[in-house]
């Protein structure tokens, strides 16, 4: 079979090889995927610039997210989904024709979700809705601060936190995406490059705290965010993406840790509030289960159209590179997903 091998860290356009390499085996509870497509994720760009930690080494397949048909099962269990067409998060191993998986980490889909879509419901929509469904209650009239808002996971936060009657306040570094952030439901679209968010969110909640902040940039912005909770607020962070495109090696590294700051559980103790970390893989390794769950109500909510995913790219497979920095240069709106 044909893989999107990454051979090298650094510039997209010289970091992928399309090379032939042994289709995957399968055991235990695995399922064997025939990959219509697969999706981009941030994590894919973190570990193409060496700086995702949970990356396999050199040369590797990466990829978190496919859509396809099971052609494979290793068990009774997973005897259902054989001949299914179904969105499938992988870990690693995605940029391929074919892809193994948990079939825990499977859903069945309708052909009337494009392949593009259904990308998007494995890693983003998942995040999305263990951050916003399983790890916080949401409530009508919450204040809800949302960051990279245009993004993947940012696209299906909102959405998840407007069907439970919020107040969404989205980031994002340009005015241009404005327009896809009201259409999306965002209430308050902030340009964060143009103004300091924080005092611009006080301005447009006249003085109102948030009752929940998600964020994926991590770094300064996570301080920020702590500064605007109210009373019995909730952090949630599923990224550090303030490191991204940055040179300095360890120190740029060490510089992203020290503009976190340092948190007392005293503070969260006296303010009755949560900082919660988010990371699907451990989610996946750990409660396979709860990922089946996130990724079996996502693609009902899909169905029945309560969520609605954009696609904000399809790319063929040789157009790899082209994605990758179109992904990493913030310009995209939703998912972007690259097919064979």
């Amino acid at each position: 079979m044909k893989a999107a091998v990454l051979t090298k860290l650094g510039d997209a356009s010289k970091a992928f090889e399309i090379r032939e390499v042994a289709k995957p085996t399968i055991s235990g509870f695995d399922v064997l995927v025939k990959v219509e497509a697969f999706g981009l994720n941030f994590a894919d760009v973190m570990a193409r610039n060496g700086l995702y930690k949970d990356a396999p080494p050199l040369p590797s397949i990466l990829g978190y997210d496919v859509v396809g048909e099971v052609v494979e099962v290793a068990s009774d269990a997973a005897k259902h989904l054989l001949g299914k067409r179904v969105v499938s998060m992988t870990r690693f191993g995605g940029y391929a024709q074919y892809a193994k998986t948990d079939y825990r980490a499977c859903a069945i889909i309708s052909d009337q979700i494009n392949a593009a879509e259904a990308t998007a419901l494995a890693t983003q929509y998942c995040t999305a809705y263990y951050a916003a469904y399983e790890c916080v209650s949401l409530h009508e009239g919450d204040q809800v601060l949302i960051h990279a808002c245009a993004g993947g996971v940012g696209t299906a936060l909102t959405q998840l936190a407007k069907n439970k009657g919020c107040i969404v306040y989205g980031t994002s570094g340009s005015d241009e995406k404005f327009e896809y952030l009201r259409n999306n439901g965002v209430d308050f679209p902030i340009n964060y490059r143009k103004v300091n968010y924080e005092s611009e969110l006080i301005k447009l909640s006249k003085g109102k705290k948030l009752d929940v902040a998600f964020n994926s940039v991590g770094g300064k912005s996570f301080k920020k965010d702590l500064s605007l909770l109210d009373r019995g607020g909730k952090s949630v962070i599923y990224g550090a993406a303030e490191r991204a495109g940055k040179k300095g090696g360890k120190l740029a590294t060490l510089g992203l840790v020290w503009n976190f700051g340092i948190l007392t559980p005293i503070q969260l103790l006296m303010n009755s509030q949560g900082v919660i970390g988010v990371n699907m893989l451990r989610i996946a390794d750990y409660k396979p289960l709860v990922l089946q769950r996130c990724l079996e109500a996502v693609v009902s909510m899909t169905e029945e159209g309560a969520l609605k995913p954009t696609t904000g790219g399809i790319y063929n497979i040789d157009q790899i590179g082209e994605a990758h920095a179109f992904l990493e240069s913030r310009k995209s709106t939703g998912k972007i997903a690259v097919t064979w």
